[in-house]
């Protein structure tokens, strides 16, 4: 079987990763199943993109076709241009496709008009925010759809409410996960965390770049204001998207505590996650991550799309009312915030498990 895997945006790779680890040792064992790495060039940032392709070993990909920047529409519709030509010029029996970032729906879409199978990981999972470009793209991803690899028995049921049937779905785990567990003995001090003398335990993370979170200059000024007023003085790192950071040139924000940075590399922003005293986000991949540390997580969002971070692991969604963030932030001061565990199948193995069903479809 051939394969085209599909990379586009910083969440993918992580994701990306141990799949074509799996892909390489089955090839070792004999198996038919080969693929070709494309990489949509939708992060272009270096901290972004390339340094994770670095750190996590992933290979030079086959193709870049560099569709950076533009509005959604211009970029979805030159991803999917380029996407097409490349399918055309490089058949092959299954395009698999990860996440829910905009390559994720463009590409999708490409294979199914060349009569392509699509197999997609990370499938069902839904926040019921339609505002989200990334539901969006899960929804219309899900719909033409052939197999579908899932992290939880949420995203089963969500998948089978849609009218999918059983034997299309299949219960892998979390492919994201694989990864981090992978590399945990490789996360790396980032320089920040000496230059300003941080401890384990004694500083908290924040990233925000949600559209609700950020978009409004004032709301904005209000969350992060709200958080520093929470935060009894200790250091608050703030690695700020370039979503983000666009927007706080135009706030007059100023805490000696207080300590933003450019986006780091997977490996150090991890260091900073593992050793933290609690995480403030408004991301779905990094309540997976602190689930998995046993780190403390205050999720700014009303909804989530990981629920299983919630009911299992140590992620609490407060909601975009900045009131609800300082008797959160009080709770793990009090030491007061749940513990959490491990959901079901993530362990480390779920990538085989994915490679083991395509040799078998």
């Amino acid at each position: 079987m051939r394969i085209t895997l599909v990379a586009g945006a910083r969440p993918n790779f992580m994701k990306i990763a141990p799949i074509i680890d799996a892909v390489k040792k089955a090839a070792q064992n004999g198996s038919n199943v080969s693929y070709r790495l494309v990489h949509t060039g939708q992060h272009y940032d270096k901290n972004m993109s390339n340094s994770f392709f670095e750190e996590l070993g992933i290979p030079e990909p086959d193709v870049n076709l560099e569709c950076g920047g533009g509005t959604q529409a211009e970029q979805t519709a030159n991803i999917m241009v380029k996407f097409e030509k490349d399918l055309m010029q490089n058949p092959v029996d299954l395009v698999l496709v990860v996440g829910d970032v905009t390559s994720t729906l463009a590409c999708s879409i490409v294979a199914k008009k060349l009569n392509i199978r699509v197999a997609h990981v990370e499938a069902g999972i839904r926040s019921g925010d339609v505002a989200m470009p990334e539901e969006i793209n899960r929804m219309v991803t899900d719909s033409i759809t052939d197999y579908f690899f899932t992290t939880s028995q949420v995203a089963n049921e969500n998948l089978r409410k849609s009218g999918v049937e059983d034997k299309r779905i299949f219960f892998v785990g979390n492919t994201m996960i694989d990864s981090l567990l992978k590399n945990m003995h490789r996360l790396k001090e980032p320089a920040i965390y000496k230059q300003l003398a941080l401890a384990a335990g004694e500083y908290f993370v924040v990233t925000l770049h949600r559209p609700s979170n950020v978009d409004n200059p004032d709301n904005l000024k209000v969350l992060i204001n709200t958080i520093m007023q929470g935060s009894k003085g200790l250091p608050v790192l703030f690695p700020v998207h370039p979503r983000t950071a666009q927007k706080l040139k135009n706030i007059d924000i100023q805490f000696p505590n207080l300590h933003t940075a450019d986006p780091m590399s997977y490996l150090e922003f991890n260091y900073l996650v593992k050793n933290s005293k609690a995480v403030i986000t408004d991301s779905g991949g990094i309540t997976e991550e602190t689930t998995m540390m046993g780190i403390p997580c205050l999720t700014l969002r009303n909804s989530t799309e990981r629920p299983e971070t919630v009911t299992v692991g140590t992620n609490e969604l407060i909601g975009t009312d900045p009131a609800a963030i300082t008797p959160a932030i009080r709770k793990i001061f009090d030491g007061k915030w749940k513990k959490g565990s491990a959901p079901e199948m993530w362990d480390g193995k779920t990538a085989e498990r994915i490679v083991s069903i395509l040799e078998k479809l």
